[in-house]
């Protein structure tokens, strides 16, 4: 009698399953979830803005048209930013086969949903100070809103064309270049009448954010992957996954948790990254419902004139007695904000503008009371006396003792409170966009992560490494209201544990992934300048 043996079906390729798995749909029941959330939010949405908008008073659409126009480019923006930048955050355990497409999507959009939601808003206020300060205070003009739509468009176009190439290119590179080339234009455009550019010194410091980040990627991923070597010697561990067999149980348990981490992380940083262009939106088109923080105490309001008058009398020390009366105060605190230059009268007109700033808000005794039409004047003085606080703190040649720059913060943060706040129902808008970005464009993008980064298959622990270090460096980031990008940080830390693991380079993926990094910042620019200048020709 013949002997039956039973012969096992052939291994197949990583790649070949990776392509399988990248074909099918997303799940019922994850589809449903997610059903469920954006249909909670809108309805939020809904509620919470037509309330806002009850207390506008204005006979014209033109600004309702022009404000779900700019929300719609601001929320499209977030939207690419899902399915380019959170594309990452799947890729690890998507190819390691710890959780399948449909539910690492799904679970994704979900996380970087909450990430928005428990974001802060100092990311977004760290991108807005990059802006030229003239374009800021008249946001509602023509140079605001054509400042507004070259950054969004810009910014879209670019990640759009990276992603199309499926390079793993910076959404937050491409904000900060477009930010740049609105201000160049801006500078160009206006060259005789001292109209600002761009923040050089805010953007040295959040440019070094970005690029110091992916090299703290590379080489924390690289240790932590020879770390776990040297504690951890199962085999298994470091080894490509086979057919569509899961990891063992604790280390699947880990890159879900990964996963997890830099979902949320980057719904916490990168989702800021629009918020604070959509806070400009609304306060050029409704200032009336979003110029003042209406949400702000009768409580805190006595907090905010104790403070003033705190401030004053500190202003008041450094101050000669015999200085001329400013005129025109805004006028002269902004144009130290466009020089970083204390000239004489920097101090006085500060001051002058503290003093105002106390009538006007203890005259009315709550924000909503502050008529229609000074609700811009009171946010645009309350801003430059914010910047130019932040800005003389860095400044050498003035002599505020330690208590007196306490009471000076102090009274900064009760200003800030005032005008750097992001209302609920735009990060609950954002958190949706971002999460439905993330579920519908992520192909591209894990192919190049899990293939197409080392020349061997990415190994579990090499995941596990990369995503781990994503996340505590994007977390740091966003406790110091840096924006950094989940990009950079995880395709490096993936190649740093190529790079350790002996398992070397695909240097053509690696040139093309550089070039995008190098070519993201002045191609933003230039785009975003050229449309600024368009714009500003239509407005």
């Amino acid at each position: 009698m013949a002997d039956f043996v039973t012969i096992a079906p052939p291994l197949r390729s990583q790649s070949a399953l990776l392509e399988e798995k990248l074909k099918r749909g997303p799940s019922r029941v994850g589809i449903a979830a997610f059903g469920v959330a954006l249909l909670a939010g809108l309805i939020y949405i809904a509620v919470h803005v037509s309330r806002d908008l009850d207390a506008v008073k204005t006979v014209s659409s033109w600004p309702y048209m022009l404000l779900g126009l700019a929300l719609l480019i601001a929320l499209g923006f977030e939207f690419v930013n899902g399915f380019h930048d959170t594309a990452n955050a799947v890729a690890t355990v998507i190819y390691t086969n710890s959780l399948e497409p449909s539910v690492a999507v799904v679970w994704s959009g979900l996380c970087n949903l909450a990430g928005v939601l428990f974001s802060s808003g100092a990311v977004a206020f760290a991108i807005i100070t990059l802006l030229p300060v003239d374009l800021i205070l008249q946001v509602s003009s023509g140079a605001g809103f054509a400042m507004v739509f070259a950054l969004l468009v810009a910014a879209m176009l670019w990640n759009l064309g990276t992603w199309w190439m499926g390079l793993p290119a910076s959404s937050s590179h491409t904000m900060v270049g477009s930010i740049i080339g609105v201000g160049l234009a801006n500078q160009l455009l206006n060259p005789a009448s001292g109209t600002s550019g761009v923040d050089w010194e805010q953007a040295k410091k959040v440019l070094e954010s970005l690029l110091i980040s992916p090299v703290v990627g590379f080489t924390l991923a690289a240790l932590l992957l020879l770390v776990s070597k040297w504690l951890l010697k199962d085999p298994a561990l470091y080894e490509a996954p086979k057919n569509n067999e899961p990891p063992p149980f604790p280390v699947r348990a880990l890159l879900v948790l990964t996963c997890t981490g830099v979902s949320f992380s980057h719904g916490q940083n990168d989702g800021q990254k629009g918020m604070g262009l959509i806070m400009l939106i609304l306060i050029g088109t409704v200032p009336t419902a979003y110029a003042l923080n209406h949400a702000v105490s009768t409580a805190e309001i006595q907090d905010f004139i104790a403070a003033s008058e705190r401030a004053t009398h500190i202003l008041d020390q450094h101050i000669d007695p015999a200085a001329p009366v400013v005129v025109n105060p805004r006028g002269v605190v902004t144009d130290y904000i466009r020089s970083k230059q204390l000239q004489p009268a920097t101090l006085p007109a500060l001051r002058s503008l503290v003093d105002d700033l106390n009538r006007e808000v203890g005259h009315y005794r709550e924000y909503t009371a502050v008529p229609a039409q000074d609700q811009a004047n009171v946010r645009n003085d309350m801003y430059v006396t914010s910047e130019a606080l932040r800005l003389i703190q860095k400044s050498k040649g003035t002599t505020f003792s330690n208590d007196e720059w306490a009471g000076l913060n102090n009274y900064k943060s009760k200003v800030d409170k005032a005008t750097k706040y992001i209302p609920d129902w735009v990060k609950v808008a954002v958190a949706l966009a971002l999460g439905l970005g993330t579920m519908v464009g992520w192909k591209r993008i894990v192919v190049t992560v899990g293939e197409r980064i080392g020349k061997e298959h990415l190994s579990y622990a090499q995941g596990a490494s990369a995503e781990l270090v994503a996340a505590g460096t994007i977390i740091a980031a966003t406790s110091f209201g840096l924006p950094v990008s989940t990009t950079h940080i995880l395709a490096s830390g993936v190649a740093g544990t190529m790079a350790a693991n002996g398992s070397g380079l695909r240097f053509k993926t690696i040139r093309n992934i550089a070039a995008g990094w190098v070519f993201t910042l002045p191609a933003a620019a230039l785009l975003s300048g050229l449309l600024y200048w368009g714009f500003r020709h239509l407005t």
